[in-house]
């Protein structure tokens, strides 16, 4: 948690609805100096009174923790009758099927689902598919894409931030996501999605990497400050020990938010090959 940044919210919206210190520490049931300690940023609220603080103060704890950001951005991107990024599933999911074909239900945890236009496919083709996101708006577009084709998905809303897999699944999906992610956070995430693939599973990704002569994207401006591109070979180098099916990178267009644009990302397909001594 950012601290100064966590008492600078708490401030703020201690002034805009108009609390002093002293009110909201009687809301909490707590000493004034505490919440002053909040707000100067030399201590930070325990995790147990998260919940009860962003309550008083009308916000979410994504928000009081610096992320409300980009939850607000994608709720705005999906409060809308269309799609944001379309319904046609993302090539590397006919990578996916090509290699891991529907055969039986195989397990796929996709991370951060969005609209759920991937989820819902792999869910058509056979899959059997849980997955999530941070936006509320979009996993109720996701739930109802899921409706209109008649295919059983188990959606739920969390924070990549806060969440690792707790069982075992056949392949681990995950697509344009995890620029969210900083540099120093990367390698236990892997390490997490690896530990949590079964035997001969697979783990799909792709990220976007920085690239001097890309611009970014006019769709990325808001929450800039929470992207944090990788460098070229960098997820490579987290699967080094399994085996390729996919290692690239390409440069290519996107018109998501209407207007055309370029990207660069890395996309790898690795499995998990068992051991042999």
């Amino acid at each position: 948690m950012d601290n100064l940044k966590t008492g600078d919210i708490i401030c703020k919206r201690c002034k805009k609805l108009g609390l002093t210190q002293n009110q909201l520490a009687k809301f909490l049931n707590i000493s004034f100096q505490a919440v002053s300690k909040w707000e100067n940023g030399t201590a930070y609220p325990d995790i147990e009174m998260l919940p009860k603080l962003a309550t008083v103060l009308d916000t979410t704890v994504d928000a009081l923790l610096g992320y409300g950001s980009v939850v607000t951005d994608y709720d705005k991107r999906y409060n809308t009758e269309g799609y944001y990024w379309g319904l046609t599933p993302n090539h590397i999911c006919y990578d996916i099927m090509k290699i891991f074909p529907p055969v039986k239900p195989y397990r796929i945890l996709d991370i951060g689902c969005g609209e759920g236009k991937d989820s819902v496919f792999f869910a058509k083709c056979g899959y059997s598919v849980t997955t999530f996101d941070i936006s509320g708006q979009g996993i109720e577009k996701a739930k109802r894409l899921a409706e209109y084709n008649k295919v059983d998905v188990r959606f739920f809303k969390a924070d990549l931030f806060d969440y690792r897999p707790d069982i075992e699944y056949d392949i681990i999906f995950s697509s344009g996501v995890l620029h969210f992610i900083s540099q120093t956070e990367r390698k236990e995430l892997c390490d997490s999605l690896k530990t949590h693939t079964t035997d001969n599973g697979i783990n799909a990704l792709n990220v976007f990497v920085k690239k001097p002569f890309i611009t970014r994207a006019p769709d990325s401006t808001r929450d800039e400050e929470k992207r944090h591109p990788w460098y070229s070979g960098e997820l490579f180098g987290y699967y080094h020990d399994w085996l390729f099916h996919t290692c690239r990178e390409e440069v290519f267009d996107c018109n998501s938010g209407g207007t055309l644009h370029k990207h660069c990302m890395d996309t790898i397909i690795a499995q998990k090959i068992e051991y042999v001594n």
